[in-house]
């Protein structure tokens, strides 16, 4: 690709998690698109349980897909060449530049000499990145105050000083506390750390900004930088989510008049962002719910994907989950199954390596004729297909290490091309499928909902209602910070 204009790389880092990197990088990546660059986002060490099947059929975090989405380019493991993926409190499924290398506990993981291997590794993809793009929108994670792992850092103010970019801060002052947490990270920074801070940006501020110019102006006196904007709470921009860590804060309950759409709150939840498409729809009331009677009061009932299917599966059979949605099927009401899911809803789960657990085998849920074996090799790819006997063409993507193997004959929910099927249809309110990112397409939601509304809908493109967010978020970035600062930071 040809770059018409060189500008140094942005990065955006934080005070702690969860304080809005992810959003606001993807809000640089749509500013710098519309200003006439070629921008493309990197964060090079992710660890989350939502990722994305690039073009190529390889794994990246699914928030730098976003962040790809909103720069107008195919994502690329070059974006993320780093995913963590826990499977239990102590360990994590490593993905190296979109590959599986292992599982790894948190001790093996951030002790072993590896960790200089992988910061050349990250290094490498950040020069490959820069060589085919201009400006790299570049995301820190969690804080980058963590002393006890500054010297194995691949990811914050390390990457920072090596690619040479202009660091901005980034805190939640929703949160409270942000004059101590701006003060502390900047005081715990090192001279050539510090020297790469170009701002600090406020996010999530409630009511009026002009009425916190004091506080502003107390915090540029203490952290020496200036605070280029106060970016206001917003809930009219949908930008998806990088963590589940909100799912539990959501609505719970259902909802009279509306078709009431119930996910297992599952501990080891993966893509999540399954259901933001489902949850937009005006028709629909959908809530995350742990508890029986959440499941008992849903019409419809979706077990999601899982990064350890096996302990999840456990987990709801003792904890009474597993009759509950075993009965909501058996008195009529729809359940679905995606990817873990899907696997949880069949007779058996056979895990001969021990990939996921110490069980060699567990019995599913016995609601589909399908028994799953779970694999060292790791299926990751975009799919295109057609749902059931529908004629639109339709999108999603499939991560998962089982092969599901169908008992009898085969009753597809997808038909991706003239030799390959997915899933197992065993009746309008009864199916499972492989396929992430299926609830995005408008004919399985309408589908999906039909037995419980009349009502139908305007069709929703929804990737051009993605690209509207983008937009939206491109303007109140603009509105709310001083962006011709960041260029002056960042032209050469």
């Amino acid at each position: 690709m040809e770059i018409q204009k060189k500008l140094r790389p942005v990065m955006f880092v934080g005070t702690s998690s969860d304080v809005g990197k992810s959003v606001i990088t993807a809000g640089f990546c749509r500013i710098f698109k519309q200003d006439g660059y070629s921008p493309a986002p990197f964060k090079a060490q992710n660890m989350s349980l939502n990722s994305y099947a690039t073009p190529e059929g390889l794994e990246i975090g699914r928030a730098q897909a976003v962040q790809a989405e909103a720069a107008g380019i195919p994502c690329h493991t070059d974006m993320n060449p780093v995913l963590l993926k826990p499977t239990n409190d102590q360990t994590s499924q490593v993905i190296l530049n979109g590959k599986s290398i292992g599982n790894q506990s948190a001790k093996e993981y951030f002790l072993s000499n590896d960790r200089t291997e992988l910061f050349e590794e990250v290094k490498r993809a950040w020069k490959r990145l820069a060589s085919r793009y201009s400006p790299i929108v570049m995301e820190g994670a969690g804080s980058i105050s963590e002393l006890n792992l500054k010297k194995r850092d691949i990811t914050n103010m390390r990457m920072a000083i090596a690619a040479g970019a202009a660091t901005y801060l980034i805190t939640d002052i929703d949160k409270g506390g942000i004059f101590a947490s701006l003060y502390g990270t900047m005081a715990l920074l090192e001279p050539e750390e510090k020297a790469c801070i170009k701002g600090i940006i406020i996010n999530k501020f409630r009511g009026d900004s002009a009425l916190f110019q004091e506080g502003k102006k107390i915090i540029e006196g203490l952290c020496g930088v200036p605070v280029i904007g106060i970016i206001p709470y917003f809930k009219d921009i949908f930008i998806e989510e990088e963590d589940a860590v909100s799912l539990r804060l959501k609505r719970n309950q259902p909802v009279n008049g509306k078709v009431n759409i119930a996910v297992v709150l599952l501990s080891r939840m993966s893509n999540f962002t399954d259901f933001d498409c489902l949850d937009k729809d005006s028709r629909v009331n959908l809530y995350y719910t742990h508890t029986k009677q959440g499941i008992a009061q849903a019409d419809i009932v979706i077990l999601p994907g899982s990064k350890n299917t096996i302990e999840d599966l456990i987990e709801i059979r003792n904890n009474g989950l597993a009759d509950a949605i075993t009965k909501a099927h058996q008195s009529g009401k729809t359940v679905i199954g995606i990817c873990g899911g899907y696997q949880m809803m069949g007779e058996t789960i056979k895990d001969p390596l021990q990939i996921e657990s110490a069980e060699g085998e567990v019995a599913g849920l016995g609601i589909l004729p399908v028994e799953t074996t779970l694999l060292s090799e790791k299926t990751t790819r975009q799919c295109h297909f057609t749902y059931r006997n529908f004629p639109e063409n339709c999108i999603g993507y499939e991560i998962h290490m089982g092969e599901t193997r169908i008992r009898g004959a085969v009753q597809p929910v997808a038909f991706l091309d003239e030799k390959h099927t997915d899933g197992y249809l065993l009746s309008e309110k009864c199916w499972g499928s492989y396929l992430h990112g299926i609830l995005d397409n408008q004919v399985v939601i309408n589908d999906l909902i039909a037995p419980y509304t009349d009502l139908k809908i305007e069709y929703v493109d929804y990737l051009q209602f993605r690209s509207a967010q983008y937009d939206k978020l491109a303007v109140l970035l603009r509105e709310n910070l001083d962006i011709d600062q960041v260029y002056q930071n960042i032209k050469d």
